[in-house]
């Protein structure tokens, strides 16, 4: 099974593909896809859905997994993520994905065995699991914890419940 992760914020979203071969979990690859801060909401919205589209034709993932929405005080921001992250689910959809989600804390429950572990404890968690040498940066490290957490929401994790989009 190969599985997109996807971390989606309107800046920088975090993008991986994770597969599994046998017992083991690797990351076949992982980035981030970076819009600059002068570049306009709508230019910036088909950038993403350019690149995710690129990423998902040269890796062919089987499934996608992002993260759930989290509670937010700035309307703006919770809007303008909401954008980034509708782009992440059509242009998955569109290539054919099966699309789930996972809330925050079910991905540091699934990564670390902890719901409330700081983003440090995932990140070092990711890379034993996936075997890097290489620390991640940290959206890519988080679309590659979401990745993992779908799969091992796949082999029966009893704190995983996939919910599809």
């Amino acid at each position: 099974m190969r599985v997109l992760g996807v971390d989606t914020s309107l800046r920088s979203s975090g993008v991986a593909v994770v597969e599994e071969r046998g017992s083991a979990l690797v990351a076949v690859d992982y980035g981030t896809i970076i819009n600059p801060p002068r570049r306009s909401l709508s230019d910036c919205l088909k950038c993403l859905h350019e690149d995710l589209s690129t990423f998902i034709d040269r890796h062919k993932p089987e499934q996608a997994a992002v993260e759930g929405l989290f509670y937010c005080k700035n309307v703006k921001t919770a809007t303008t993520l909401a954008h980034a992250r509708g782009v992440a689910i059509a242009v998955c959809t569109l290539a054919g994905l099966p699309v789930f989600e996972y809330a925050p804390r079910s991905v540091k429950q699934a990564v670390v065995g902890y719901g409330a572990a700081e983003k440090e404890q995932v990140r070092r968690m990711v890379m034993a699991i996936l075997a890097l040498k290489e620390e991640p940066g940290e959206d890519a490290g988080d679309a590659l914890a979401i990745a993992v957490c779908h799969l091992h929401s796949r082999i029966g994790h009893k704190a995983l419940a996939p919910r599809p989009i």
